[in-house]
């Protein structure tokens, strides 16, 4: 395969670390974690900021990010598309790397979304089509923007809310082994469910906690990866798709199947040449219980109906043949407001082995996020070598 193809593991992640800090952090602003993780990436890569000719972020603008860091980039990406728009940095700059745009690529994510140090504030722009034909009628957050797609997923498949509880179950039990989760404690689908309700159907511990921290991610060639400190470390994109609907969840094609998900997800796997059966550590951007219910049906691991008992059998938990959400999650780990940074780190942690809650010989990993509600998708496919 030519070094030009972005994909077939012609680029590689030769660093990823996250903030020193997850959780409650409101001794730093924004940009301070962005600044954090970007050092903390590249020192993991065995580079320095002099290396880096792209820079790619979201929330800030890129040249925020880059001159607080004494970075002049010959390539920027700000795509901003919610919470996956750090998977889709990994792929543009995959196909930078390749067409000889950029040589080293630095992707950095940085909230204070539970202490608000530094950042915008925030308020619904009535001009917006969302702002006159949706939150007149209240929705106004994800909790309440989500509801009624996920009303509707629970009803066309005879399943209900005791599905979602159980998905909160599942990630508890890979939270417990993290200590930087924020909720750790092992909970029972009757506790999830009797807990304060934030929005039918949605209890309490349904919702992502709200959290402060950041990630970064430093991307190259696979050939200049093989001669850095960080070699037997690198982790390789082998495909990737990305797609978007409309910003509107009341104009989405069909509420209780999200087609970017399907379009993006049957994209990663062709451009990657491996298939559902070859997967074996899966990362679902989980604001909400409902997502990794979608993200299961959608990406094609299980049929319509299906995803709710294959979550409550165990597939997903240490001992299933799926292990998903290894780091518990946006429901228990963080969740910044972004999440998508999160979890392409746990999935290079899992490919490097290095992990605190590690999947054994995990090889390959899908990584799937998700943008607003239901607007965007983005789908990674990581592996530890190249075909």
């Amino acid at each position: 395969m030519s070094e030009k193809n972005m994909h077939g593991g012609n680029v590689a992640i030769v660093g990823a670390a996250e903030t020193d800090e997850i959780g409650i952090v409101p001794s730093k602003s924004v940009i301070a974690l962005h600044a954090e993780a970007a050092r903390n990436a590249l020192r993991d890569a065995g580079l320095s900021p002099s290396d880096v000719d792209g820079i790619a972020t979201a929330g800030l603008m890129p040249m925020e990010v880059s001159h607080y860091l004494g970075i002049t980039p010959r390539w920027i990406d700000g795509t901003m598309v919610g919470g996956c728009s750090f998977l889709s940095h990994v792929r543009h700059a995959a196909a930078a790397i390749a067409s000889g745009a950029a040589n080293v690529v630095l992707i950095t994510h940085g909230e204070s979304g539970r202490s608000r140090v530094g950042a915008p504030a925030w308020a619904i722009n009535a001009a917006a089509a969302d702002g006159q034909f949706e939150a007149p009628y209240g929705a106004v957050a994800p909790y309440s923007t989500f509801t009624v797609p996920a009303l509707r997923f629970l009803h066309d498949r005879g399943m209900g809310p005791r599905d979602l509880a159980e998905v909160v179950v599942a990630q508890r039990k890979w939270a417990s082994r993290n200590s930087r989760a924020l909720r750790r404690e092992i909970v029972t689908a009757d506790e999830v469910l009797s807990a304060p309700v934030i929005a039918y159907p949605f209890t309490r511990d349904m919702c992502c906690v709200v959290t402060d921290g950041g990630g970064a991610l430093v991307l190259t060639s696979a050939a200049r990866a093989a001669d850095l400190p960080s070699a037997d470390r690198a982790v390789y994109l082998l495909g990737s798709g990305e797609s978007a609907e409309s910003r509107l969840v009341s104009q989405m094609e069909d509420v209780s199947s999200f087609q970017s998900f399907r379009r993006s997800s049957k994209e990663a796997f062709e451009t990657s040449g491996v298939s559902h059966d070859d997967v074996d550590h899966l990362m679902c951007y989980d604001a909400f219980a409902h997502l990794p219910l979608y993200m299961l049906e959608d990406i094609g691991f299980v049929g319509k109906g299906e995803s709710g008992a294959f979550i409550a059998e165990g597939n997903t938990l240490p001992s299933g043949r799926l292990p998903m959400n290894t780091n518990g999650g946006g429901l228990c780990y963080t969740h910044t407001g972004m999440y998508g940074m999160f979890a392409i780190q746990e999935a290079v942690r899992q490919l490097r082995g290095s992990a605190e809650a590690q999947v054994e010989d995990a090889q390959l990993s899908f990584v799937q996020g998700v943008g607003l509600f239901f607007a965007a998708s983005t789908s990674l496919v990581l592996s530890t070598s190249r075909p």
